[in-house]
């Protein structure tokens, strides 16, 4: 489940939401993924390929998870960072929250999925945020304040929420649609991306296994 899987299930930047993807697709977006490994700053592990690759023919498959083990061990992680605006006029920089993990979350209130994930990712917050992580929820669409505000406490969130324009590349990496989350360790490293929506085991499954 949740980054140990992929979900081709997501909203893109023109507000389209594409809910099936050819094969050509998903072998292109893997081999755009196994490029960005080599670029600083990307995750050591993305998860979302090698469930991914369970698509393709045994052979490309075998091939496909043999280059994301090496690149799993031999990637080096740098810390990451951003500062963005809240929705309550506040500063928010990532590396205020070292010493936790941070689930970076971008998402868009026209975003089916995104809402759909919204009541997991509050519950996942405040069951974590006074022991060991938190969730930064980023608005990546052209919103007022106002009707922003409003739509949060609609959906009775407590976790910040920030903003920004939409983008297909942020500080953290690419973001191909929403909703798109980043895991960030204790350390301030990248470790994994999820294109599509998480419930709280998800998040929590992948935690105790980058713990082990």
């Amino acid at each position: 489940g949740g980054f140990l899987r992929w979900i081709p299930k997501y909203c893109g930047f023109h507000e389209l939401h594409f809910l099936e993807f050819t094969l050509r697709m998903q072998v292109r977006e893997n081999y755009r993924v196994l490029c960005d490994r080599f670029e600083p700053g990307r995750p050591v592990i993305d998860r979302n390929m090698e469930s991914n690759m369970s698509l393709m023919s045994p052979l490309l498959r075998a091939l496909g998870i043999f280059a994301l083990s090496l690149l799993s061990i031999t990637a080096t992680a740098e810390t990451v960072d951003f500062e963005l605006q809240g929705l309550d006029g506040r500063s928010y920089r990532l590396s205020d929250y070292r010493g936790k993990w941070v689930l970076v979350n971008y998402w868009a209130t026209w975003c089916p999925p995104c809402r759909e994930e919204l009541p997991e990712l509050e519950v996942f917050h405040n069951n974590h945020k006074d022991k060991d992580a938190v969730v930064l929820g980023v608005a990546m669409e052209r919103i007022e304040k106002p009707r922003l505000k409003a739509f949060v406490d609609e959906q009775f969130l407590s976790y910040p929420i920030l903003m920004a324009e939409p983008a297909a590349r942020t500080e953290l990496g690419r973001v191909p649609g929403l909703p798109t989350s980043f895991l960030v360790s204790p350390e301030g490293e990248l470790v994994a991306r999820q294109v599509g929506p998480l419930t709280m085991e998800d998040i929590e499954s992948f935690i105790d296994t980058m713990r082990e």
